[in-house]
């Protein structure tokens, strides 16, 4: 916020009790159904919440006039300055028309020489400033009181068009480059996806079976070493079923015949047919009665939790650990030591993966993360990620996956969707050409995000000229 000295000769400090009548708000009371309904446009924060318009009409609902009669609300003329005054603190815009608003605002009725947009900027400028006026304990409020005496510099009525008008002109400019910037990052996202779709399709690289007919050499196919493998431990780590589980499985994957045709050299299977044949190579956190949060710690094992894992990284952001006692009496089985898949069972969608990193000790999961340890003998890890991560899989995990409020996986659901299986080979050529294009992916997206910030910042540099007198 600028001080008194460095604004023109020409402009004045005053306050904005002294340019406008500051006027709350109210909501009429919710359990009478004569408040609602009306014809008098009202607005809550909310409305402004991703509101990019300056000007504002009506909010999602209408009061009648029993319920502004009835209630704090007042009626707001054509180019009052709306100003949210707690939960959040700076949302504005201009009265369109009439309004009205709920208490969450502190409004500016502006006084003769004073431009509803120039208002309307130096509050988004000032709002770092502006929060000092706050005060509350369960959250921070702007009292009418406070919000009166919030400095405005005054500047001529007509140097205030001038600004407004520059300001605008250099903003739509910034806008344009923000929005070409922000194209950019669409279709990166686009084309990660598209990535990962390819890659599990067998369109990225060359197959191994077109390799090695060019080559002259054999290899071995993905249905070969299944079968090889279907006697042993495989397939007989599967653990009963309980009742919800049964309800919602679905079914083998060795009925393949609804599923799309593979490259040649590559299978259909499932999770299950490529873990270790250990008891928990695939298995979810406890629940019940051992997992309780009187054991957590500020320090022990980390607990993965649905937070820390994103599409292809292992987050560790607010972490939480377990009494490493408790850990070692009862919850080594549901941990993790480096290098095997984490999947959440929750989401929208669910079954985002990510690769516990090697080298970092152990960890455990809870009940809403599956670990699957990969038997790399049949399977790279890194493309089991690649794969769970496309769309590709999404559609089959939304597809047989059940919830009201959030889609979730069970265990059994987990252990039969369906995988498309290259050549191990193949595998490692697909994970180092995913790998190439999305590094790049991450250096185009960084550098946007940078530009983005700094698009951020020079807007705030624009508005900071305007109101010290440097714009125009």
């Amino acid at each position: 916020m600028s001080n008194p000295s460095s604004i023109p000769d020409s402009w004045r400090w005053a306050t904005m009790g002294e340019i406008a009548d500051v006027i709350g708000g109210g909501t009429p009371r919710t359990d009478n159904p004569e408040f609602f309904g009306g014809k008098i446009p009202w607005i809550t924060p909310a409305d402004l919440s991703g509101y990019t318009s300056k000007t504002i009409s009506h909010g999602a609902r209408n009061i009648t006039q029993s319920g502004l009669d009835n209630s704090g609300a007042r009626m707001m003329p054509t180019g009052s300055v709306l100003f949210s005054s707690r939960a959040p603190i700076g949302y504005v815009a201009i009265a369109a028309n009439p309004v009205s608003t709920n208490q969450g605002f502190k409004s500016f009725v502006l006084r003769d020489g004073i431009f509803p947009d120039f208002v309307y900027y130096y509050l988004q400028s000032a709002r770092e400033l502006i929060v000092n006026y706050a005060s509350g304990t369960t959250f921070l409020e702007i009292s009418g009181k406070k919000a009166a005496q919030i400095p405005f510099p005054v500047a001529p009525l007509q140097e205030q068009e001038c600004i407004v008008k520059e300001i605008e002109k250099q903003f739509t400019r910034l806008e344009a480059g923000v929005s070409a910037l922000k194209h950019i990052q669409a279709n990166l996202k686009r084309y990660r996806s598209s990535i990962l779709k390819a890659a599990c399709e067998g369109r990225l690289v060359p197959t191994e079976a077109e390799l090695t007919r060019q080559e002259g050499r054999s290899y071995e196919s993905a249905d070969v070493i299944l079968k090889r493998t279907s006697k042993g431990a495989l397939h007989k780590n599967r653990r009963d079923d309980n009742k919800k589980d049964k309800l919602h499985h679905n079914q083998e994957t060795s009925n393949t015949n609804e599923l799309p045709r593979l490259p040649k050299g590559w299978a259909w299977t499932a999770p299950k047919n490529l873990a270790l044949s250990d008891n928990n190579a695939i298995c979810a956190g406890p629940f019940g009665t051992i997992f309780k949060a009187k054991d957590f710690r500020p320090t022990g094992i980390p607990i993965i939790f649905l937070r820390h894992v994103a599409p292809g990284k292992y987050l560790t952001r607010k972490p939480g650990f377990m009494d490493a006692k408790k850990w070692n009496e009862l919850f080594k089985p549901y941990s993790v030591y480096g290098g095997e898949l984490l999947i959440t069972k929750l989401g929208d969608p669910p079954g985002v993966c990510a690769i516990y990193p090697q080298d970092i000790g152990p960890a455990m999961v809870t009940p809403d993360v599956i670990k699957m340890s990969v038997n790399e003998k049949l399977a790279s890890p890194k493309f089991l990620m690649c794969y769970f991560n496309s769309e590709t899989s999404r559609h089959y995990a939304t597809g047989v996956a059940f919830g009201t409020t959030r889609l979730r996986l069970t265990i059994p659901i987990f252990r039969d969707l369906p995988i498309p299986l290259p050549p191990l080979a193949e595998q490692h050529r697909i994970v180092s050409e995913v790998e190439r294009r999305l590094s790049i992916i991450d250096e185009l997206e960084a550098i946007v995000a940078a530009n983005l910030k700094r698009a951020e910042r020079l807007r705030q540099a624009i508005l900071h000229k305007a109101f010290t007198g440097q714009l125009v």
